[in-house]
């Protein structure tokens, strides 16, 4: 027999890259995919005069493929279909692990489970019955303790049985329930034989793929021109469901594994708490972090840290960065006056390019920092334990626990946040969580946060910005809990979720992951908000002859129209207005903005901004740009999840009249303050 192509595969933390080095030693070579810089490892070993070439598959959960690593794994399993998969499942979260050994059950990959960490099942008190696991599935099952070398003999030896007594195909089929049934048959029955052929499925799992909306699956149907005809299929198949089952058929499939999942679980796994050892060092730490009453003030303590820490390290390199673009800006400015260019080149570049955009570029160090703590938060597993304890908080409110974690996504962005309530089963909980997500506050609006903070609140500028996250979930949960007893009455569903041990996290991987969102604040600088401050630029010295920047302009009374709306709120001054406006398509451009027309960078806006704002006003600013409408791909993110005009229009103009009513709330009740002190 020639050398034989095993994939290995499973979820992260699992053990798989342990088992991968045991097999191979050091016969690896690690490589690039096709198309993807994600790493592919390949290794080889023999047993018994077999020889197999193992290819260590990214760890993922499932083979949405959602993300590059789901991406390469997905297409490698179906198109080149290995001849056997060994799957790493964690014996302390079985039911965790079994939702990709069902995916790739379901896509009639042959497998053999590798019942791994079976130690750390027994110290939890947790006894897996293996040949109950076997009988369900329908495949072999190896209990293995990969970093003490146990059932690796075993492990080989069922490979090479498999082989010998030939390998069949694993085909699951899950009961999806009768009305599902009838969905997925209708899609199948629409599939053509040229995307079988392009994908090598079969029917059942080429429908299951397009119920998931899975990336592979729908750009070959756009390929093949036939994706319109059948998302208008899957989307009658979803409004039908959601008369007749409360969801759609995304929800519907996904909710029907997990209870295939569980149902298996139950049977399989025994948990006796009085055979549980010695606590583990996360179990230890959880009775600290998780604790009912002390496990929220750490919460915000840690998340207090993390800004103060933002600008300690930011701000440094932040005034450096500051003092180049400032000084390269009024030296582009003296050599194209002195070149002889006309004064408008010189002020489009002076003003309008390095100061719109580099007063936007000079918070990238704050960014990164801010990223990268998160990163280590995450890497940690310190977040999910965030939001368990705000669990008691969204429920208190009348919230789903499970939307704290698209909520939590919207500190990075709205709009994967906005797409991320899909995981919320009920209808319900689904738009309530859609119409409060605007008030995460989005790193979008972190740069005018920074800016407004640094320059009216010095040493207090991190516990500033503290105030303003804390404030938006506030004012979330709140809103959650008035549309949940008016708009949407009903009792929300339970939150079950599982909490990962903790992990030491590696420096290359917080920096390769700050880096990557950090980034796409640099690439939107160079797009979005260029393309934003040039038009602010020219409307600011327009119409021809006006002074720049003037009321005369066409900014100017766009602004003057707008300054008396904002007087109340203590920030009644045209400029003002016109960043909020503009705020509207990036929010980075409110920054950008002020500095096209206050002019000079922030080093001009740190001089210019005090003139204009008291620290009173500049805090209600804050609250305005913290609350008010989000950008306009967030609002087509929330039109394409609603697929309504109404309830759109309606989340734009709630928010903004929220925002208005807390900026003027903020500024009278500062100022009755200040008269009565």
């Amino acid at each position: 027999m020639g050398n034989i192509t095993l994939a290995l595969a499973g979820n992260p933390n699992t053990g798989k890259t342990s088992l991968f080095n045991l097999l191979t030693g050091s016969s690896q070579h690690v490589g690039n995919w096709p198309g993807v810089t994600v790493e592919r490892k390949e290794g080889h070993f023999s047993y018994e005069g077999m020889n197999f070439t193992l290819v260590d598959l990214p760890g993922i959960y499932s083979l949405g493929a959602a993300s590059i690593d789901e991406q390469v794994a997905s297409e490698f399993l179906i198109k080149e279909k290995p001849e056997l998969a060994i799957t790493v499942v964690d014996a302390s979260n079985l039911e965790r692990s079994l939702y990709l050994v069902v995916q790739m059950l379901e896509a009639g990959q042959p497998l053999i489970i590798a019942l791994n960490m079976a130690d750390v099942a027994e110290n939890k008190g947790i006894r897996i019955h293996r040949e109950k696991l076997e009988k369900a599935l329908g495949v072999p099952v190896v209990p293995t303790v990969a970093r003490e070398r146990k059932g690796l003999e075993d492990l080989v030896k069922r490979v090479k049985d498999r082989f010998e007594n030939g390998v069949s195909l694993s085909l699951l089929a899950i009961p999806y329930g009768e009305k599902v049934e009838q969905s997925l048959d209708r899609i199948a029955k629409n599939v053509s034989s040229a995307l079988l052929r392009e994908a090598n499925i079969d029917r059942r799992l080429a429908s299951i793929k397009i119920a998931e909306g899975d990336p592979l699956i729908i750009s070959m149907l756009e390929k093949l021109g036939e994706a319109k005809e059948v998302t208008a299929i899957v989307e009658e198949e979803n409004e039908r469901l959601e008369l007749e089952l409360g969801y759609d058929l995304l929800t519907a499939v996904i909710e029907r594994r997990w209870n295939f999942i569980s149902a298996i679980t139950q049977k399989v796994a025994e948990r006796n708490l009085s055979l549980k050892k010695n606590l583990s060092p996360s179990d230890k730490i959880d009775r600290i972090v998780t604790h009912k009453i002390w496990g929220l003030p750490i919460f915000l303590i840690i998340t207090w840290f993390m800004f103060r820490f933002t600008y300690a390290v930011g701000d440094p390199i932040a005034d450096y960065l500051d003092g180049t673009i400032s000084a390269l800006g009024e030296r582009i400015a003296f050599l194209m006056e002195t070149a002889g260019f006309p004064l408008f080149a010189g002020s489009f570049v002076a003003d309008g390019v390095i100061g719109g955009v580099g007063s936007i570029v000079v918070f990238f160090p704050h960014i990164m920092v801010l990223f990268a703590f998160i990163a280590i938060l995450e890497d940690s597993g310190y977040m999910a334990r965030g939001a368990f304890v705000m669990d008691r908080i969204m429920r208190a409110m009348g919230l789903h626990g499970k939307s704290f974690i698209p909520m939590l996504m919207g500190f990075g962005c709205n709009v994967p946040s906005i797409m991320a309530t899909r995981v919320l089963e009920r209808p319900r909980d689904r738009m309530i969580t859609l119409l409060v997500l605007p008030f995460m506050s989005c790193s979008a609006r972190l740069p005018v946060y920074l800016l407004f903070a640094g320059i009216f609140f010095g040493n207090h500028a991190g516990t500033i910005v503290f105030s303003l996250y804390v404030l938006g979930i506030a004012i979330a949960v709140i809103s959650a809990k008035v549309l949940g007893s008016t708009l949407f009455k009903g009792e929300s569903s339970q939150f079950v979720m599982e909490l990962p041990p903790y992990h030491l996290p590696q420096a290359g991987s917080v920096l390769k992951s700050a880096w990557e969102r950090a980034s796409l604040f640099l690439k939107k600088a160079g797009t979005v908000i260029f393309g934003a401050v040039i038009i602010v630029w020219v409307m600011a010295s327009l119409p021809l002859g006006v002074e720049y920047g003037s009321h005369e302009s066409i900014v100017g009374r766009i602004g003057d129209m707008l300054a008396p709306l904002f007087a109340p709120a203590g920030f009644g001054f045209w400029q003002a207005g016109v960043a909020l406006f503009f705020g509207f398509f990036a929010k980075e451009i409110v920054v950008g903005t002020l500095g096209t027309l206050l002019a000079g960078g922030e080093a001009g806006l740190a001089s210019a901004l005090p003139a204009l704002f008291s620290p009173l006003s500049a805090y209600a600013f804050l609250v305005m740009t913290l609350l008010y409408v989000p950008c306009i791909a967030a609002v087509a993110a929330f039109k394409r999840e609603t697929n309504s005009w109404k309830w759109t229009f309606f989340m734009i103009a709630y928010t903004t009249l929220i925002a208005y009513g807390a900026a003027v709330i903020v500024y009278q009740g500062g100022q009755l303050l200040l008269g009565l002190s």
